[in-house]
């Protein structure tokens, strides 16, 4: 409930942004032309932000012919969350991440890549299938869709602010005020976008501990999700994933980690944290013990036989 809470109050604040933004580009007009920008962005991304996110990582829809075991996973999974059966999706990346996508739970779509496949045990594997099918559950994909258009609503909404200033503002007398509203313009311009990036943060880190918790009572035990997590947070520094910022946020664990400004920025919590909570104990503080090497299970003999199928 506390996440919830948390959720609509930061939602409400991405909210009062484009407003302020609005009015400072053209009044109530402008508040207006804000407000029906950020509409229209968001009915795009409810209805076609999945088909997009899917072609930009070529993932492709698995049947249950070419990839049994996992199949069998996600409806099994499915049926204990109270779900209609999602499609199942392979991403051909050796990075192992995941993420669900869909603008309901009667049209979610779960994505794994290939490489989180080989290199998890299923136990591992139920685990961030569950945590993708809390996402689900908890309509976490609208939410999130929400958070990231309106982000870009803000950032677009800001760029016109600052070229009206420089281009505007600028040229009217300066004793009259114009001028400092015209400095004024340019600093929300570009106080603005950054607000709305840490707005969109805290909601991302909200929703992926949400997640975590329904993820845990889906699958049964909160092991497995945590397990996978510890491996995935080695791997995610070893194996690197050439992904959009922009769809960071919907993966399990963020795909842009590393030692860089991105990171810094990250739309997910420390992965030691998440763990502590699932675990429900302090953070050891030493480095996890090494993953197992690749080819320890089934799974990456069916994600090779999947890709096989599809080349053949």
């Amino acid at each position: 409930m506390g996440n919830q809470i948390k959720t609509t109050v930061l939602l409400a604040g991405m909210t009062a942004l484009i407003l302020i933004v609005g009015n400072l580009l053209g009044g109530r007009q402008g508040m207006i032309i804000a407000l029906v920008l950020a509409a229209g962005m968001n009915f795009f991304s409810y209805w076609y932000s999945d088909k997009l996110v899917l072609k930009m990582y070529r993932a492709q829809e698995a049947t249950p012919a070419q990839a049994p075991e996992l199949f069998e996973m996600v409806q099994t999974l499915a049926r204990q969350a109270e779900l209609p059966m999602p499609k199942v999706y392979i991403i051909p990346k050796d990075a192992p991440n995941a993420f669900a996508t869909g603008r309901n739970p009667d049209n979610a779509v779960v994505a794994v890549t290939q490489g989180l496949l080989k290199l998890m045990d299923r136990r591992e594997i139920m685990g961030v299938l569950a945590h993708e099918l809390g996402h689900v559950k908890n309509r976490d994909i609208l939410i999130g869709t929400i958070a990231a258009t309106m982000a870009g609503a803000i950032m677009m909404l800001a760029t016109m602010a600052r070229w009206s200033a420089l281009f505007g503002g600028m040229h009217r007398d300066d004793n009259n005020g114009g001028g400092m509203g015209a400095i004024g313009m340019i600093a929300m311009s570009i106080i603005a976008p950054l607000a709305a990036m840490i707005i969109q943060m805290a909601v991302s880190r909200s929703r992926e501990y949400l997640a975590d918790a329904t993820g845990a009572r889906i699958a049964g035990g909160p092991e497995g999700l945590a397990s996978a997590l510890e491996k995935l947070g080695a791997y995610s520094r070893r194996i690197p994933m050439d992904a959009n910022p922009s769809t960071a946020h919907m993966f399990i664990v963020n795909p842009l980690s590393g030692k860089s400004l991105q990171s810094l920025f990250s739309t997910h919590p420390p992965v030691e944290e998440r763990i502590s909570r699932l675990r429900g104990q302090r953070p050891a503080g030493g480095p996890s013990a090494p993953p197992p090497p690749p080819g320890s299970n089934r799974q990456e003999a069916a994600g090779k036989a999947f890709w096989d199928n599809l080349k053949g």
